[in-house]
């Protein structure tokens, strides 16, 4: 095999398999890209048997080929080479020449027929969307999946998709992060839950603009994305999911409105007093006009008051401030609206037309202390 292709190309296919390299494994062969330069196109892959990436990147094929480079050394090596064009040249016996300008560097190499190719997916059942918006509602949900995988299913989010309705759902039993979008097309009904960290890496790769165009295509166990030169392929989690509906409640004893900036600000400035590991609940005491925040910690307390518009009762009730800033940071509207049972049932905050629902359960607190 022998390529040439400037270093900025080849840099940013890298940058984007590199994604799907695993950091550990028992088969050495996954810790390796794949360049495959067997057809018209150069083609880089990586593959952790769980999540595939595949990109194609510009350039001149001089001989055909393919071959799977060791993924850290190879990657190190594109990074720092000068930026002119890179020839990559590989023999039968598995030694591989990167030259660059007056860099030149040989490395042992393997064969890429040990590769492990991304599964074939068949085209048949296709969702298209803007890559502005994936970008945007993976964004808005993908903070409450579990970091852990003690629960398989909490550590991804459902995509659901019925008529022209797209639904993604997160979860990780102390909240729940719902996004609803209006799609252009009507299309068939379904259910699935992909890993958060497919979507992770998927939401990096995207360029976020809203004329470019994701297609994606399901199968019983995976699911494609396709966008620009790339293709993203997962298996998709089994099983079935969470029935979040019933744990949505429309009822309310309390509503407020209040600016979501001075909101913010305040839980920010209030968890100054809070050491990373400390459980300690931000109080909010909600009276008609105003809502005063309080927080006791070790290192001392804080409260401030801030003005809002409440309908219903008075409320005392405790959080973890850290889930009401999550949530907060990727609502883009000015005003936000929570709606409130009771000091133990969850909160939700919502808008009118429900495209979005965060709900966040409440914490319980000595109230003689507060």
């Amino acid at each position: 095999m022998k390529i040439i292709c400037s270093r900025s190309n080849l840099a940013k296919g890298v940058n984007i398999v590199l994604k799907a390299v695993p950091s550990r494994t028992t088969m050495s062969v996954l810790e390796c890209i794949l360049i495959d330069a067997s057809s018209d196109t150069i083609k880089l892959t990586a593959n952790d048997m769980e999540l595939g990436i595949e990109t194609t990147v510009d350039g001149t094929i001089e001989e055909r080929g393919i071959v799977a480079l060791d993924a850290k050394i190879f990657s190190e090596i594109v990074r720092k080479l000068p930026d002119n064009d890179v020839f990559i040249e590989s023999d039968n016996a598995c030694h591989t020449s990167i030259v660059c300008e007056k860099a030149r560097f040989h490395i042992t190499s393997r064969s890429g027929e040990d590769f492990s190719y991304l599964p074939y997916i068949e085209k048949n059942d296709s969702l298209s969307i803007s890559q502005f918006t994936l970008k945007d509602i993976v964004r808005q949900t993908i903070f409450s999946i579990a970091d852990n995988d003690n629960n398989k299913m909490m550590s991804g989010e459902l995509l659901e998709i019925h008529e022209n309705q797209l639904r993604m759902v997160s979860l990780d039993g102390h909240r729940i992060s719902i996004r609803n979008i209006d799609l252009k097309n009507t299309y068939e009904d379904r259910k699935v839950v992909i890993p958060g960290k497919t979507l992770q890496e998927v939401s990096k790769i995207l360029s976020g603009e809203a004329e470019d165009m994701v297609d994606i295509f399901f199968t019983e166990n995976h699911i494609l994305f396709e966008f620009d030169q790339t293709r993203v392929v997962s298996r998709l989690i089994e099983g079935e999911y969470f029935h979040v509906d019933q744990m949505l409640s429309s009822d309310y004893e309390t509503r407020l409105t209040i600016n979501k900036r001075d909101f913010m600000d305040c839980i920010d400035r209030a968890t100054l007093l809070v050491r990373e590991g400390d459980k300690k609940p931000i109080i909010m005491n909600i009276t008609d006009g105003s809502m005063e925040l309080k927080i006791n910690s070790f290192i001392g307390s804080m409260n401030e008051e801030l003005e809002i518009t409440k309908e219903g009762k008075d409320i005392m009730i405790g959080f973890n401030p850290k889930f009401f800033m999550d949530a907060l940071r990727v609502i883009d509207d000015e005003e936000i609206t929570l709606y409130m049972m009771n000091p133990k049932a969850p909160c939700f905050i919502r808008d009118e037309e429900n495209s979005y629902i965060y709900l966040i359960l409440p914490v319980n607190f000595n109230a003689a202390t507060v």
